[in-house]
């Protein structure tokens, strides 16, 4: 039997190539900007958040009092880059803050106060916006704002949502499905819809994007203390150590200033990391939010990172959600072109999504142009008594009546009226069902002088339709070793169908609430960390048990709120970016972590030789990279020991590259890049920051 079937895609609209999370832009401009923030973060009550930088800060204030009581160039010098690395250290914060304010102004915009239709007992009243409480009903139409986050309860509409999302296309939001949620500040470009308020005033979705991307709500994640934990107590250590020096130097006869001593406790501890710390961990989130995901938390953007396991809803998440016409099987003796032509007429006054999907099938992909008769068509309705709908058409031979419906109902009809079933169409609805397709049969009823003839046309197979690239990067997820399944309420042999053009690893099907938390709770106590993607209300409970639950923006207000991410797309795929970012801020921290450690290593070759060497001349052996004097040496090293924190925000903005690899490979490329580097680069920039501080009088 021949077909008509959907013509593949052409090649430049197939999926995109695997990507990696880009380095991102940074500007100089970002720095001069963020000065005065550096300033305000000098407050100790600031400062004591970051204990290793808190140290520096105690340090720079004991050494001002000791140049200010016992003056020096040298001293002053020392005083001056000890702020200048406090500043530094803020400014990096200020930075990362800084970049999320021009959004957040954008986003207050959006959340301007509005005008709200109100409906009370029936009646309509004007309110401000602020004045609207959880559960009343508010009417908007074309041309309107959503004065607050809610659900449609009555209607559907297109909403503009480019102030939130940035992508220009309008969106359908209509009552009783998973796709029902408004966010306050969006606009209504068409009909009418009633939405139910889900927030209070100061608590909408904007509200808290605006809080989020400011960095004022975003709190230190278990890795980010765990790791402050460790770099305060290698400072204590390096303080002890320092404290200890000064009674050794007493003993050999050296004793050394407490302004050298100072000096040499900032450059030991780990310095570069204690500035940088807070501001790779706000940039990750920043990322996030450059790609349209909202991050109610750092603790989702470090937990995504060692994702294992993604589960993901079906419908809306892993298929487009409406149903969509796939192919047209003709019954014997039809010609393709007829049941096209016949399919696209009774289509026509078909507002579904599936009835506009049967016209683009046959007009788009087959075409087949208009018919002089589709003006003189009048259309038949969809009713649930007769589960039709159709066309009846006055044809210069007759009377002509199209239906198209679901296969019992359009069967029935065609027997009523005289015709048969072929056995050949009863097999095509039962392979259509086997696939967990829906098949709508096509029929005719003509009537001339010579009488009337009913007939089945054939059936157009309606498919819920893949999201066009999910199987490419359900690979890319797999390479990254993350295991996903699709879980769904649709019946095994349906799901398993989906599942496999779509290409994911393993299928839960006829999925409740339940089944979908229990299967989590078995994935997390295998110690694996879960992330779950959904848009309904009854992704909920699994949203909120995931370690990573990441929530549609076109679904429910019960779906975001439980989840701790929210793509503003609507993209599933979107994932892959969410791990690799988590992946990226894990990795960053890392390697600045060794740099900042390794570095303390020429420092170390600068200091204590030039504390010692007067007293004890063989450790000028260990004057490697042979600095002027051992004041300059020194002053190098905490001039270095500032710079390098500037030097590094850039990289701490936009995180290392992150490449797919193994763990093993991961810890050999810091070592080798970031350890190795972190040594040899300390060695070259103290020996040229020597070059020049040795040329002031007093120091060289």
């Amino acid at each position: 039997m021949s077909t008509l079937t959907e013509k593949p895609l052409p090649p430049d609209t197939a999926a995109p190539e695997p990507h990696r999370v880009p380095g991102g832009a940074f500007s100089p401009r970002q720095l001069v900007a963020a000065v005065p923030g550096a300033f305000r973060k000098l407050d100790p009550r600031h400062l004591v958040r970051t204990p290793v930088m808190f140290v520096v800060a105690l340090g720079a204030v004991l050494t001002t009092a000791l140049a200010v009581t016992d003056p020096s160039v040298f001293a002053w010098v020392i005083v001056a880059w000890l702020w200048i690395t406090v500043l530094f250290a803020n400014l990096a914060e200020a930075v990362a803050e800084g970049r999320g304010r021009a959004q957040a102004a954008s986003l207050r915009r959006v959340s301007a106060e509005t005008v709200a239709r109100r409906l009370t007992e029936g009646r309509e009243e004007r309110v401000a916006s602020s004045r609207l409480r959880v559960g009343d009903l508010v009417v908007v139409e074309a041309g309107e704002t959503v004065p607050g986050d809610g659900d449609v309860v009555e209607g559907v509409a297109s909403v503009d949502e480019s102030a939130i999302t940035g992508e220009s296309a309008p969106v359908v939001r209509e009552s009783g499905g998973d796709r029902s949620a408004v966010t306050g500040g969006t606009t209504v470009l068409s009909d009418r819809i009633v939405v139910r308020v889900t927030a209070k005033p100061g608590e909408s979705f904007v509200d808290r994007m605006i809080a989020l991307v400011e960095g004022s709500a975003r709190q230190r994640t278990p890795n980010e203390i765990a790791l402050n934990i460790l770099l305060s107590g290698l400072t204590l250590v390096f303080l002890l150590a320092v404290v200890t020096l000064q009674p050794m130097a007493v003993y050999s006869g050296r004793p050394q200033p407490l302004v050298v001593l100072v000096a040499l406790l900032v450059c030991l501890i780990p310095t570069t990391i204690g500035a940088l710390l807070s501001a790779i961990g706000i940039a990750g989130m920043d990322r996030l939010v450059q790609r349209n995901v909202l991050a109610m938390s750092g603790r989702a953007v470090e937990a995504a990172g060692d994702v294992g396991t993604l589960l993901l809803d079906k419908t809306g998440t892993i298929t487009l959600g409406n149903r969509q016409a796939h192919e047209l099987v003709p019954a014997p003796g039809v010609d393709p072109a007829e049941l096209a032509d016949a399919a696209r007429l009774s289509s026509l006054a078909d507002t579904t999504p599936e009835g506009r999907s049967i016209v683009v099938l046959v007009e788009e992909r087959q075409g087949v142009a208009a018919h002089p008769a589709d003006l003189g068509a009048t259309p038949v309705p969809f009713t649930a008594q007769t589960r039709m709908s159709g066309v009846d058409l006055t044809t210069g031979r007759g009377e002509r009546r199209i239906r198209k419906g679901a296969a019992a109902a359009t069967a029935h009809w065609v027997r009523g009226l005289g015709g048969d079933v072929p056995r050949e169409v009863e097999r095509a609805v039962e392979d259509i069902s086997t696939v967990g397709g829906t098949p709508l049969v096509v029929a005719e009823d003509v009537t001339t002088g010579s009488g009337s003839r009913a007939r089945v046309l054939g059936v157009v197979h309606l498919k819920d339709v893949v999201k066009e690239g999910m199987r490419e990067r359900f690979a890319q997820l797999r390479a990254m070793g993350i295991r996903t399944v699709m879980v769904t309420g649709d019946n095994a042999r349906t799901a398993a169908a989906i599942a496999a053009e779509a290409g994911v690893d393993d299928v839960l099907a006829e999925a409740t609430p339940e089944d979908k938390l229990d299967l989590i709770r078995r994935e997390q106590s295998g110690g694996r960390l879960v992330a779950m993607m959904g848009d309904g209300t009854n992704d909920a409970p699994a949203l909120a048990q995931a370690d990573v639950g990441v929530a549609m923006n076109t679904g429910t207000s019960a779906a975001k709120e439980a989840g701790n991410m929210v793509d503003l797309d609507s993209d599933p795929t979107k994932l892959i970016e969410i791990v690799e970012i988590g992946k990226q801020l894990l990795i960053t921290r890392g390697a600045l972590t060794t740099f900042s450690i390794a570095n303390d290593v020429a420092k170390y070759f600068a200091i204590l030789p030039a504390m010692f060497v007067t007293t004890f001349p063989q450790l000028g052996a260990l004057n490697v990279m042979r600095l002027a004097t051992p004041e300059s040496a020194i002053v190098s090293a905490v001039v270095f020991n500032a710079l390098v924190i500037v030097a590094l925000i850039p990289l701490a903005l936009r995180g290392v590259r992150y490449r797919p690899s193994g763990a093993a490979a991961l810890l050999r490329r810091n070592l080798l890049v970031y350890g190795l580097g972190g040594v040899a680069v300390p060695f070259l920039g103290i020996k040229l920051v020597d070059l020049l501080v040795s040329q002031i009088p007093g120091i060289g």
